[in-house]
């Protein structure tokens, strides 16, 4: 029977390791909440005889149990001092006010989740006097140069009485990271173009409510968006391809598979809808549910978040009307979807007269990779998606 040892969290999601061969947890190497785990590294030692779990524990020594205790103590050093310290992790702030006033971390409490000194904690202790210093304050060593003036010297709780102690350093997680990282990398290594149109929803309400009403058949805004884009990219095959940095040259791909912003607790995951074009819309709204929920729940495997061709970025559900998404590299397109919004305009009747009507209008924008795509590619793909919004049956097809 095959049984979950543990979750791994990877850059791009949280895995669980599942042991093959029936046997006995004897020991544990690296404990819940490890960090930078190499990949080869034992985490853990199974026996096949319960009778074995003791001598195990009491013998075996793992290079993980050693890594931990090197990090907690790397992490209350000051100035290079290793001290024995009541906590497990420290936040920057904190650890600056320990190394500016020169206090000693052992005698610090730290009162932040899992073990964390926080910046309040080193100024309460300076406020109560209980932090005590190895080394003199930048008060302590101006003193000196000012013979005679008591009044210069300011008690140390006194210095800074502006200072805020109401916030927290809060860890970021390993995807959350790496998400910070690349999206910083896009933005200075892929020339953005930014284009933008507006179109109306109402025919795409229609044919919604249609489904709905006549064939009991429940799809979201952002399903049918999925297949119009999908259908759009096929369209304009220039529009679904990549850059390639080593041979310099634009290289098309032969599927159409989008990515879909998805918002997790752990930060934006990018499942993906392979073949879009392909696929009708019912069997999008289907795939969608399911990705959304396995990429919430940090189970989606590694084929089915990597290797998108065109990302789509929905906010219509929030007071958004308009904003301009980053591109997530190797891609070299994504869409913004803003909110539909009521908005008067003309109309043209079937008697050739124009006459104001209310109509919802959505905005979409492209932010786009330049060195794929011009004025003339994203001009004519966005061409195309304004004509699947415009004729919305046509996606049928």
């Amino acid at each position: 029977m095959v049984k979950v040892i543990c979750e791994i969290e990877t850059d791009k999601a949280t895995l669980e390791f599942e042991s093959l061969e029936e046997g006995y947890l004897a020991k544990i190497l690296a404990p819940d909440g490890s960090k930078d785990v190499a990949v080869g590294q034992p985490i853990a030692v199974t026996v096949e005889n319960p009778d074995d779990i003791e001598t195990v524990k009491t013998n075996f020594s793992g290079s993980m149990e050693v890594k931990e205790e090197i990090l907690t103590h790397r992490d209350s050093k000051d100035d290079g001092r290793e001290e024995k310290t009541s906590f497990t992790r420290i936040s920057p702030s904190a650890k600056l006010l320990i190394s500016e006033y020169g206090l000693d971390a052992s005698s610090l409490k730290a009162s932040g989740h899992h073990g964390t000194l926080l910046k309040s904690d080193v100024w309460a202790a300076i406020k109560s006097g209980k932090g005590s210093s190895r080394k003199s304050t930048p008060k302590d060593k101006a003193a000196p140069s000012q013979k005679g003036s008591q009044a210069s010297t300011t008690a140390l709780p006194e210095s800074h009485p502006q200072r805020s102690d109401s916030f927290e350093d809060l860890p970021n997680t390993q995807i959350r990271k790496v998400i910070a990282r690349r999206l910083l990398e896009s933005k200075q290594t892929t020339p953005h173009l930014y284009l933008s149109t507006d179109v109306i929803l109402d025919p795409l309400l229609s044919f919604r409510k249609e489904l709905k009403e006549q064939h009991d058949i429940k799809v979201s805004v952002n399903d049918i968006v999925i297949k119009a884009v999908a259908i759009a990219l096929r369209n304009v095959p220039e529009a679904n391809a990549y850059w390639d940095a080593e041979k310099g040259e634009i290289i098309l791909c032969d599927s159409v598979d989008i990515s879909i912003a998805v918002d997790t607790e752990k930060g934006l995951m990018t499942p993906i809808v392979r073949n879009a074009d392909e696929k009708s819309i019912t069997s999008i709204s289907s795939e969608v549910k399911q990705l959304a929920e396995k990429a919430r729940a940090g189970k989606l495997a590694p084929n089915e978040f990597q290797g998108g061709t065109f990302s789509i970025s929905n906010l219509g559900m929030y007071p958004v009307d308009q904003f301009a998404a980053i591109i997530s590299p190797p891609q070299a397109g994504i869409l913004a979807v803003g909110r539909g919004n009521k908005v008067v305009e003309p109309v043209l009747g079937s008697d050739g007269t124009e006459r104001p009507a209310v109509v919802n209008k959505m905005n979409l924008t492209l932010s786009a990779d330049h060195r794929v795509f011009d004025g003339k590619v994203g001009g004519a793909f966005l061409t195309a998606l304004r004509s699947n919004f415009s004729d919305i049956r046509r996606l049928l097809l």
